[in-house]
């Protein structure tokens, strides 16, 4: 999948993938990473969700990456904050307080020039990609977040009867992906209302991923 895809859904405002009030089993089990206020969480392909906004108020610094910039100028201004922007390495980074957003392709971006973080919370970057893309990209979190505790949501539908994105992502990939690493704890999981994109039965599950 290339990176013109992207950049393609965000110029035609094809955002299906974005949720308007952010994400409700974000708020159910945020808890479940244990954070405290000044801790920093990774939002990898973060867009311009509103769940930023939401860890901010719970004062979690915030730090994601995001191949768009005209999604991550959207995050700023919905949020009515100018931002500084600094070149760091191959991307560019918009940063006010508490809050730092990569602009460019997660892949270009190291564990020094992400910095410490206490938790990743992936809601969008792992169903975004698909399989062999998927693998490189676990590896990568990985290495630059040093194994933190992860807050994962995943989809689970029959592929075969819609082409992701977001592409289903079910238990048993997830166990492949990251059972050597964390300890996995599946949280909940819901149906998704209407369908997903309103064309196929799907469930929503949330899992929290703990450093073995």
């Amino acid at each position: 999948m290339k990176e013109e895809f992207w950049h393609d859904k965000w110029e035609r405002n094809d955002i299906g993938f974005h949720e308007a009030s952010g994400n409700s089993l974000l708020n159910e089990f945020f808890t479940e990473l244990s954070l405290s206020p000044g801790d920093r969480i990774f939002l990898p392909l973060c867009g311009k969700t509103k769940d930023i906004a939401w860890l901010l108020k719970q004062e979690i610094s915030v730090v994601g990456c995001e191949l768009s910039e005209g999604a991550v100028e959207q995050l700023f201004n919905e949020m009515s904050v100018v931002p500084k922007v600094n070149q760091i390495g191959k991307l560019k980074c918009y940063s006010s307080e508490n809050i730092d957003i990569f602009v460019g392709n997660i892949f270009d971006l190291s564990r020094e020039e992400l910095g410490p973080v206490t938790a990743v919370y992936d809601r969008a970057a792992l169903v975004a990609l698909p399989g062999d893309t998927r693998v490189q990209y676990v590896k990568h979190l990985l290495d630059i977040t040093q194994i933190a505790p992860q807050l994962l949501i995943s989809f689970q539908y029959e592929q075969a009867l819609m082409a992701g994105p977001p592409f289903s992502v079910g238990s048993r990939l997830i166990y492949e992906y990251y059972d050597a690493y964390y300890c996995l704890q599946a949280l909940t999981t819901r149906t998704v209302v209407g369908g997903l994109k309103g064309k196929v039965p799907a469930r929503e599950e949330a899992w929290l991923l703990t450093p073995k």
